[in-house]
């Protein structure tokens, strides 16, 4: 073949390959864009029906430059920011639980509380000015002052007082003092010793034995329950990672801790769905070294915290779905600005809160101490769609397929779930959703 033949053919066969990955990439960017087109758009997003509710006032303390002011004689609740102070928890619950309409000021009593605010926390401030401390005065004072469900009834008062402050002679003394590892450590910034801990929870047990019900006053829930669940909610998530053999919910050696537990979760729906932090945040807080082990991270909690974080991803069974279903539709049927379901919760809250995540992850890729492989700009913008989309379920039906595909969802998940304090940012039911995200895909 002639020499300018053998050039034709030459160019003829590049200008065809250039022509097939011409039409390849055409058809690609066609695809992608169809695909784009099919994830819900923020607009789209934002269009359920708890977003046309105004959400509970609450302000964060730091930026405020002056002390807020009482509005429409609402009492004011003052409590620590992050949800790790656990007597601001027992007045919180008792506000929920009351069905109080209420204003909420956080404060920071890590990193500085301001100007203008003294003493600790709890306090509230009452519709008439006055302001009160001590939590559990705080929780009486809120039963006397509001309609609802009785925490003191009258007719077993002095039982209701005796078991609160049973509390006080049966949790370990001489504890580190801490909101965030509270009765966990020695002073020398070891935990106690794991008999301590099994002392604690064998009388509790007995005390909880006591009666016929789930509950400490027996069938019926009060300010008993009030007083010692910030604690026993800590060490169900804490004590196993610190002593093998160590579960406070384990029904064969604490059978009524154990029922206690399940009826906390499964009947009073204020604190199975929002009030109660996860296991996987108070795990968390072990590894914040100086708070409460005295700069000594356990050895063996980063190992058990993986462990229990992998059973943590598992789907719900059947009997859960039902359970959780149930508490949820209580909790949030006289609650219009909380989603119908605790997984579209999850989606709400992320898509309120998707520009300070932008900027969370941003803050921290320059810090550069992530250490997840996250997109950025608009492809950061598209993956966070698609999880909002799968968290709202059958919501956005169509575009479920798209978004599983998208490369970017588990991990941007899984970044989450780190980031995630429980009950700071959402209740418990809701955070679990972005851990089981991360199985499905």
């Amino acid at each position: 073949m002639p020499k300018s033949t053998l050039q034709l053919a030459f160019l003829w066969s590049l200008t065809s390959i250039g022509l097939t990955n011409a039409f390849t990439q055409s058809t690609a960017s066609a695809t992608r864009q169809s695909a784009l087109q099919a994830i819900p758009s923020w607009e789209e997003l934002s269009s359920m029906p708890n977003f046309s509710y105004e959400q509970p006032y609450a302000i964060n303390g730091n930026t405020s430059s002056s002390k807020p002011s009482i509005r429409d004689g609402k009492p004011i609740l003052y409590r620590e920011r992050h949800g790790w102070c656990p007597y601001s928890e027992r007045v919180w619950f008792a506000f929920e639980v009351k069905k109080v309409d209420y204003d909420t000021v956080y404060i920071d009593n890590i990193y500085g509380r301001p100007s203008w605010y003294g003493g600790n926390t709890p306090q509230v401030m009452w519709g008439d000015g006055k302001t009160q401390s001590e939590s559990m005065d705080l929780v009486r004072e809120v039963d006397k002052r509001f309609e609802g469900i009785e925490l003191y009834p009258d007719d077993i008062l002095n039982e209701v007082i005796n078991k609160a402050r049973a509390f006080d002679n049966v949790f370990p003394r001489g504890a580190r003092p801490s909101s965030r590892a509270a009765f966990l450590f020695r002073y020398d910034g070891e935990p106690l010793w794991k008999n301590e801990f099994e002392k604690v929870l064998r009388e509790t047990d007995e005390l909880l034995g006591s009666n016929e019900g789930p509950f400490f006053c027996g069938d019926r829930f009060t300010a008993a329950d009030i007083a010692w669940a910030p604690f026993l909610e800590r060490y169900a998530g804490q004590l196993p990672v610190l002593h093998d053999g160590l579960n406070p919910k384990c029904a064969e050696t604490y059978p009524y801790l154990a029922r206690w537990y399940e009826a906390m979760e499964q009947q009073i729906p204020e604190y199975g769905c929002r009030i109660r932090g996860d296991s996987s945040s108070w795990r968390k807080v072990l590894t914040m070294a100086g708070f409460g082990n005295a700069g000594n991270v356990p050895p063996l909690v980063s190992s058990r915290m993986k462990e229990e974080s992998e059973r943590e991803k598992n789907p719900l069974t059947e009997e859960e779905k039902v359970i959780q279903t149930a508490i949820w539709g209580t909790y949030s049927a006289d609650r219009p600005y909380v989603a119908e379901s605790a997984s579209k919760e999850a989606a709400s809250v992320l898509i309120r809160n998707r520009e300070m995540i932008v900027k969370d992850i941003e803050k921290r890729r320059d810090m550069k101490t992530n250490t997840y492989d996250l997109p950025v700009g608009q492809e950061l913008d598209e993956s966070l769609r698609c999880l909002a989309s799968i968290l709202c379920e059958d919501e956005f039906e169509s575009s479920l397929a798209e978004c599983r595909q998208n490369a970017h969802v588990a991990e941007i998940a899984a970044f989450l779930d780190e980031r995630m304090c429980v009950p700071r940012d959402m209740g418990a039911l809701s955070a679990a959703y972005f851990k089981r995200v991360q199985h499905k895909i």
